[in-house]
């Protein structure tokens, strides 16, 4: 028989190529675990993104009345949820029956971390900022406020001057509002720089007066605005026998309202 000849370094070549193939199989492993973990972690940044930004909706029937709650932030607190609806069920259905039988009986809240008001409305739905009733929980009549804009429904070219509208609004909180006091929310003492188209506050003030001394002034003024009949010289007149600057004067020289 011949004598075996072992090869020449054919064995060292063989074991390098192993060596060399099962260090390139590890590091492809790696890449793939690496892969893996990154896929993993962008999936588990979206959820959490998701998670922020998640819209919580529910739907609540009371009586003729019906609240589309939309919640656009997981993080919002859940109790002033509640008192976004409860304060709707409680003021909205009188100011309906008040003011307007006519106005929808369904409405739409939507709370939103990307709106940077208070609040707006626009038809039968009503936007809140996280950011301010996160910072001002108490001040839940913001509601009120809001949803007498859904019940004035004047809609375009009613002749209605927006410090009309908001001192409305405002009258309204300051009337049927359900916690002004624990938002520190009040109407302001007459002040000499005070004019009756301030709106808002201001104006709400001389309205709460004039509801004192010509009774149910602010439910003739809000349906002139459904009416399309409101002119600005002559409704006063026609509704006080005075003019509105006449009214002022009146108001400025005893202001009190009881």
């Amino acid at each position: 028989m011949d004598p075996i000849t072992p090869p020449i370094d054919g064995g060292h070549k063989s074991t390098h190529n192993k060596i060399k193939e099962l260090n390139m199989r590890n590091q492809t492993n790696k890449l793939k675990i690496i892969a893996i973990l990154f896929l993993s972690f962008i999936g588990f940044t979206s959820s959490v993104m998701a998670l922020k930004t998640s819209t919580e909706m529910r739907t609540i029937k009371k009586g003729k009345f019906t609240l589309n709650f939309i919640c656009k932030s997981a993080d919002f607190s859940e109790e002033i949820n509640q008192k976004l609806i409860d304060t709707f069920f409680e003021v909205y259905p009188t100011l309906v029956k008040t003011y307007n039988k006519k106005s929808p009986k369904v409405v739409t809240f939507v709370v939103d971390p990307e709106y940077d008001g208070v609040a707006a409305t626009s038809d039968d739905k009503v936007i809140f900022s996280v950011k301010y009733m996160s910072s001002h929980p108490g001040d839940i009549d913001v509601v009120t406020h809001e949803v007498m804009h859904i019940v004035q429904a004047y809609g375009q070219h009613s002749g209605m001057p927006g410090w009309v509208t908001e001192g409305i609004a405002d009258y309204v909180r300051y009337a049927y509002g359900i916690d002004n006091a624990g938002a520190g929310w009040r109407l302001p003492d007459l002040s000499e720089k005070h004019n009756f188209q301030n709106s808002y506050r201001i104006t709400a003030r001389f309205f709460a007066w004039l509801e004192l001394n010509h009774k149910g002034i602010i439910q003739k003024l809000d349906q002139a605005g459904r009416d399309k009949t409101y002119e600005e010289g002559a409704i006063w007149k026609k509704l006080t026998g005075k003019t509105i600057d006449e009214l002022w004067s009146d108001y400025s020289k005893k202001p009190a309202l009881s």
